[in-house]
């Protein structure tokens, strides 16, 4: 099931054209060049945009330009090589629905709730960080701050399609079918970290970072379990949109961690409950038979 089927009448969906472009370990690191490349491009037009006559009103706009900007070199780099590479190989689908006997809907309720658990768990580790550097705290927070609209066009809908397109549907879905010279593969749980990793490092601070790799390794093996980018675009999107919707709230605005704001006792409760809440959920989907080794991504004969 692609992310949009291609109906009688269809000659082109949104994912499909990237899936003869698998990617290993070199390609993961060229796709890192290629985003370094166009955050470069997107906060140069920002600054030539905002230096224009008349256009100063623009800055609370300005994500909603370069943050697509920041992928664009590569997307296209991605369907070149996806282009070339169809003559030769098999393709890979970026978007699957190999959701077993759980169906689709209790997948997808099943996974948002546990990136809920694993975002409040992952607040005690938080705790154990040093304070954030002032500049870094006001740059973050200017991202929820402002137009509601914005900020969640930006931070919900942008980062959830753009971001796993690229660390899940791409570097993700390379690691784990990718062919080495000598025959060999790169082993799931290496592959899911790896791409974790990778989702940790373009956050490019360690306050994001930690909680981003183990976000990252949860949506990992939910699309190594179904080969979704849906249901992972979801799950980011849930946590997203729940961290913007508590930065909107007066009364958790002063509050670094849910330790500032709950009990003790009711606090550790709840990271209990939701330890045990994740240890359900991913035994659930481990229920899910594989249709290969390498996870539950698709093969694409022809377009």
């Amino acid at each position: 099931m692609e992310f949009f089927r291609k109906g009688k009448n269809q000659n082109y969906d949104l994912w499909s054209g990237y899936s003869w472009y698998v990617p290993g370990v070199a390609g993961m690191f060229a796709m890192l060049g290629w985003l370094l490349l166009g955050s470069v491009l997107g906060n140069v037009l920002s600054a030539i945009l905002l230096l224009l006559p008349g256009m100063s009103g623009l800055s609370e706009y300005i994500m909603l330009i370069a943050y697509p900007v920041m992928f664009i070199p590569a997307m296209l780099y991605a369907r070149f090589r996806s282009n070339r590479d169809m003559m030769f190989e098999k393709g890979v689908a970026m978007d699957s629905g190999n959701f077993g006997r759980a169906g689709g809907l209790l997948a997808s309720g099943a996974a948002m709730l546990a990136t809920v658990a694993l975002a409040f768990n992952m607040d005690a580790v938080n705790r154990l960080m040093p304070p954030m550097p002032g500049w870094l705290e006001t740059a973050l927070n200017s991202m929820v701050q402002g137009r509601f609209w914005v900020n969640f066009l930006s931070v919900s809908i942008f980062a959830p399609l753009f971001e796993e397109w690229l660390c899940r549907g791409i570097v993700l879905r390379g690691l784990l079918n990718a062919v080495r010279p000598d025959g060999s593969s790169v082993r799931p749980a290496w592959a899911i970290a790896a791409s974790a990793l990778f989702f940790a490092v373009i956050h490019m601070n360690p306050w994001q970072a930690i909680p981003a790799f183990a976000l990252g390794c949860l949506f990992g093996y939910i699309y190594y379990r179904t080969g979704s980018l849906k249901l992972v675009m979801l799950m980011h999107f849930t946590n997203n949109t729940l961290t913007l919707l508590v930065s909107q709230c007066d009364a958790l605005k002063d509050a670094q961690t849910w330790l500032d704001v709950l009990p003790a006792q009711l606090y550790w409760i709840l990271f209990a409950a939701f330890c045990a809440l994740l240890v359900l959920i991913v035994r659930m989907f481990a229920r899910i038979p594989l249709s290969s080794p390498k996870g539950n991504c698709d093969v694409v004969e022809e377009l």
